[in-house]
């Protein structure tokens, strides 16, 4: 199932996951529940929230990194660390930004993703700026749920399809 937050443990529709109908549920985002479904229920003012949340997430990251920075340079420790720090943020930046954004369209590795958590925590302003941008278009992660609850759909469709025509009536080979 998920947590209150909406993240998930499993992908969308999967065994288990039912509504009273007999059909695969979708599956909660984080800040959306389900409403991303049928843009319903908030969805729009969610999406405004978030993009701005996260936009005000990364000012403010970046206004401690610069003092962090600052307190680097009044420590006096030379141009190369001041120029390796600065370096380092950037590139985890962008590597947490391409990473966050890979996100919201495939399902990460896990093992993957746990081998990356340092640089990933180094460069978290990339990654709220992901989702700053996605939150733009469309809830972040919408479109793969959207795909994933899809396919769900169709196959408990096929799955519980009735037949049509007598069966006794079909032409049987010898």
């Amino acid at each position: 199932m998920s947590d209150e937050t909406g993240t998930p443990d499993s992908a969308a529709g999967s065994t288990g996951d039912t509504e009273p109908n007999g059909g695969p549920r979708p599956e909660p985002l984080r800040f959306f529940g389900t409403s991303w479904v049928g843009h319903d229920n908030g969805y729009a003012a969610r999406r405004a929230g978030v993009a701005v949340g996260s936009l005000a997430a990364a000012a403010v990251s970046c206004l401690v990194l610069r003092l962090a920075y600052q307190g680097i340079r009044i420590a006096d420790t030379g141009p190369f660390v001041s120029v390796l720090i600065v370096v380092m943020f950037a590139i985890c930046s962008a590597f947490a930004f391409r990473n966050t954004w890979e996100g919201f369209g495939k399902r990460h590795d896990p093992q993957r993703q746990a081998s990356l958590r340092g640089m990933l925590a180094i460069g978290f302003v990339g990654s709220l700026l992901a989702y700053f941008v996605r939150s733009l278009v469309e809830a972040p992660g919408e479109k793969l749920h959207r795909e994933e609850y899809e396919r769900a759909r169709e196959a408990h469709a096929r799955r519980t399809t009735r037949r049509t025509g007598n069966p006794s009536r079909k032409k049987r080979r010898r």
